[in-house]
């Protein structure tokens, strides 16, 4: 499904950057109260819509797409997947139709791409620690993509809320509906976990701390660098810090707390 879409929307978007009037995009986009009236194509095309931009921008962003979708697709089954994104395509449209009711605004009010970053969160949700390269270059986890993400929607939200679009500010919030109702028991599940796991970081940190206590009482020295061994014996003006990432309870000197290997 999500092949169709990106080629479709490929199309659509050089279609677009040809035509210098804006008329081909204005006959695909949503237009409730043109939609009453028998243009019902414009509840599809509008799904269409290229991302602004340029070229490069354009084709990197259906390549997310593409991925994205195909991942989501694959793991999960067509029949889920269709579901999950007509779900959030028929949100949208509901969302439409209501802000034309209520305040006279047929045009210009959807958009399909928080719809389609919204399967970013489903993504993270599945393959959290997953790694993939960020520009095809800077590796990176897609949990950490995904914090990134939900930076974009916060920005989104706050810049049309000040710039006084409340209604536009509501469109990244429709766009997750279909995701909390869909994949919230597996963020659930997630969060869970990440908690139980944090939580055992800590015991055995603090179990460590407590171990390499007792066997600093026991030596001759109470701090010793597990880089360079000195201790506050042998330099007795040192500063020694304990680093928490590392893997234990190690202590290092002033010189090497930020320029070591951390303990795995």
């Amino acid at each position: 499904m999500m092949l169709y879409i990106v080629v479709v929307s490929a199309a659509v978007s050089i279609i677009s950057m040809m035509d210098r009037t804006g008329t081909f995009l204005y006959f695909l986009s949503f237009d409730a109260y043109l939609i009453v009236r028998g243009e019902l194509w414009r509840l599809i095309t509008w799904i269409f819509f290229p991302v602004n931009g340029g070229l490069l921008l354009t084709a990197l962003a259906l390549y997310f797409y593409y991925f994205i979708g195909s991942t989501l697709e694959r793991e999960w089954g067509t029949p889920k997947f269709t579901i999950y994104y007509i779900s959030g395509v028929i949100t949208h449209i509901l969302f439409g139709f209501v802000i034309w009711i209520i305040f006279g605004l047929p045009n210009y009010i959807l958009t399909p791409i928080y719809l389609n970053f919204s399967m970013f969160f489903a993504f993270a949700v599945l393959f959290p620690d997953n790694v993939v390269r960020l520009y095809f270059i800077i590796p990176i986890k897609i949990k950490w993509l995904a914090l990134a993400n939900a930076a974009f929607f916060t920005y989104s939200i706050v810049s049309d809320l000040i710039k006084g679009y409340a209604i536009l500010a509501l469109l990244p919030l429709v766009a997750l509906l279909n995701f909390f109702v869909i994949c919230g028991e597996d963020l659930l599940g997630y969060l869970r976990t990440f908690r139980a796991r944090t939580s055992s970081r800590t015991i055995k940190f603090k179990s460590e701390a407590r171990r390499a206590q007792r066997e600093q009482e026991s030596a001759p020295y109470r701090h010793r660098c597990a880089v360079c061994g000195r201790t506050d014996i042998n330099s007795p003006g040192l500063e020694f810090r304990y680093c928490s990432r590392c893997n234990g309870y190690h202590c290092f000197c002033i010189d090497h707390i930020n320029n070591h290997v951390h303990f795995q």
